[in-house]
């Protein structure tokens, strides 16, 4: 049965305590780790969020306490007063393994069923059963800790910007429902049926309101939400770091994101973070990586050997050429050991899986030379490939021909990162960079025309505006990502605070004046009485604390992830709730077949 705490008060964490705490007399509180019967010894590990303390049992213990002792199992929940001693055969895996805490008192303040799983770091058992028994899953000592260390990272956040003079302002959770890129999570309206709130996908538009209301810097640690399908990095609900400035332009804002990521790499992980943190156009990263989020952590750049083969009869080639596009490569640099023959057959159906005809290769090991295509290359043609892509003994060729060069130069990014993953290419330390000066309009094949790469109140770049009406695909923003191995981190852009050019872009977007004016329409009125310039950005907390971590899946650093098909193993969410709510709300819910 269940003893009361009664008086006592816990006085220090089990994981705080060490040995010059030798001598006191401590209360602690929390769940059996383990009991270990030794006969006439027992002694059971305690655990908290803090770690683990091993208290002590033996023949000179009152009856009654070694008798709670001899009964306690995995996951009771004890309180325990004793004094802190020497341990006598000492853990020095633990931070307290040289001291145990000899118990004169202990109380069970509550018993607990074998539960599905061990409570144990780095546990074996099955994600779908850890997430849904979440609470015991977070009993575990190593997602403790993330959790923690995320609680952290909250904290450098809203003390870096506090210092800087940003003001933390709430926004609605409640909105209207405006395009974001992603599908939105509506919330049906009681009182105004047949109307619908929306979720923020992001408090972008309350966040320029704040600039217009003269809050000149403002961050926010925001909850947002999109339907969108999910993946490692990305969840239904996440929380970002939102952030606005006025009187700015792009420096002002990198310098200031810059300065959190130093802050916040240093406090954390005692790591100085690299500075100033280098910055690539969206066209160079493309050109070298194949990718707007380079991993930056090895190197197999894309090559372009256009030239060097721009004269071959190889078909694949010239069709390539002489339709427009281009022939580029990359070189494996290193890697013919691993990148067998039967791997690179498993690259080349990779990349025809992304949508590529085909992949041609050479590998250059200590027995020769191999190669798909050489039989229809001259010598002078190979070794100009070879020059141009610096191969040399060890090294695998990988190079791909394709009429539409973005096409290419994306399926090419994808190769990169596969085949590092293939051949086991290292990844150490941090490597962020900048992206900037994206394009301002994007290609839209379904809809035949061009969207918006960001949202409508981008500001294209000053030298772009003469040609905003003739040449959309010449046209840049000035936005920018903030990227981290691999892992976009942050996206944001300054902000179009001119009337009349906003209302030129929504022509160019497609956007009528009706339109804008009812989708839009608060924002653009607040315009018309005297809008700061501004511009701002979002880093993902989650994301963030994930790559501090080293985690491999969002699911590591969220107290209560959703899995892939967006639903919560815990509560069984989402559910059907009962005809008298959706009534309430004037909605009917249809079967899938009618």
């Amino acid at each position: 049965m269940a003893e009361l705490m009664g008086n006592l008060k816990r006085s220090c964490y089990c994981g705080e305590l060490r040995e010059t705490d030798i001598g006191k007399t401590v209360t602690v509180m929390g769940w059996v780790q383990r009991q270990r019967d030794l006969g006439s010894l027992v002694f059971i590990d305690l655990r908290d969020r803090s770690g683990i303390i091993q208290l002590a049992f033996d023949e000179g213990s009152d009856r009654a306490v070694f008798e709670k002792a001899f009964r306690a199992r995995s996951e009771y929940v004890l309180a325990a007063v004793g004094t802190v001693r020497e341990r006598s055969s000492k853990n020095p895996n633990l931070p307290t393994g040289n001291i145990e805490i000899f118990v004169t008192e202990l109380r069970v303040l509550s018993a607990a069923e074998t539960p599905p799983f061990e409570i144990v770091e780095n546990s074996k058992a099955g994600e779908e059963l850890r997430l849904k028994y979440r609470y015991l899953d977070l009993r575990r000592p190593d997602l403790a800790k993330n959790i923690i260390f995320r609680h952290k990272a909250a904290k450098v956040v809203r003390d870096y910007f506090d210092e800087n003079g940003f003001l933390e302002i709430e926004t609605p959770m409640l909105v209207r429902s405006t395009p974001e890129g992603a599908r939105d999570y509506l919330v049906p309206s009681r009182v105004h049926k047949g109307s619908f709130y929306a979720l923020p996908q992001s408090p972008q538009l309350y966040k320029q309101l704040l600039m217009v209301s003269g809050f000149d810097r403002y961050f926010q640690l925001a909850r947002c939400f999109r339907d969108e399908d999910l993946r490692a990095d990305r969840q239904p609900e996440f929380t970002q770091i939102d952030l606005e400035m006025s009187f700015v332009d792009v420096d002002d804002v990198l310098a200031i994101g810059e300065g959190f990521m130093a802050r916040m790499f240093k406090e954390l992980l005692d790591y100085d973070m690299e500075s100033p943190i280098p910055r690539y156009t969206y066209r160079e990263v493309m050109e070298r990586f194949g990718s707007d989020k380079p991993d930056l952590r090895y190197g197999m750049e894309i090559c372009d050997i256009t030239d060097a083969v721009k004269t071959s009869e190889f078909v694949v080639f010239a069709g390539a050429i002489n339709g427009g596009g281009s022939v580029r490569g990359i070189n494996a640099k290193g890697l013919a050991d691993k990148l067998t023959r039967k791997e690179v057959d498993k690259l080349t159906e990779y990349v025809k899986g992304c949508g590529a005809k085909g992949l041609a290769w050479v590998r250059m090991t200590e027995q020769g030379v191999t190669s798909s295509f050489a039989k229809f290359m001259s010598d002078e043609e190979m070794n100009a490939i070879y020059e141009k892509m610096n191969a040399e003994t060890g090294d695998v060729l990988l190079i791909m021909a394709d009429t539409d060069t973005n096409r290419l130069l994306s399926i090419l990014g994808m190769l990169r990162i596969e085949t590092a993953n293939r051949g086991g290419v290292k990844k150490e330390g941090f490597k962020p960079l900048w992206v900037v000066e994206f394009p301002f309009f994007e290609f839209d094949a379904e809809l035949g025309d061009f969207v918006a790469m960001h949202h409508p109140f981008t500001a294209p770049l000053d030298e772009c505006l003469p040609y905003l009406e003739t040449d959309k695909a010449a046209v840049r923003a000035k936005a920018y990502d903030l990227v981290l191995n691999g892992i976009e981190l942050a996206s944001g852009s300054i902000r179009i605070t001119d009337p009349d050019l906003q209302t030129t872009i929504f022509r160019l977007l497609g956007i009528s004046a009706e339109e804008a004016k009812l989708k839009f329409g608060f924002l653009t009125d607040a315009f018309r009485f005297g809008p700061p310039p501004h511009g701002g950005m979002a880093l993902g907390l989650d994301r963030l604390v994930m790559q501090l971590l080293g985690c491999d899946t969002l699911r590591d650093v969220v107290a209560f992830p959703k899995v892939q098909n967006a639903s919560e193993l815990m509560t069984s969410c989402p559910a059907e709730v009962p005809v008298a709510c959706l009534e309430d709300l004037g909605i009917e819910v249809k079967a899938d077949n009618q």
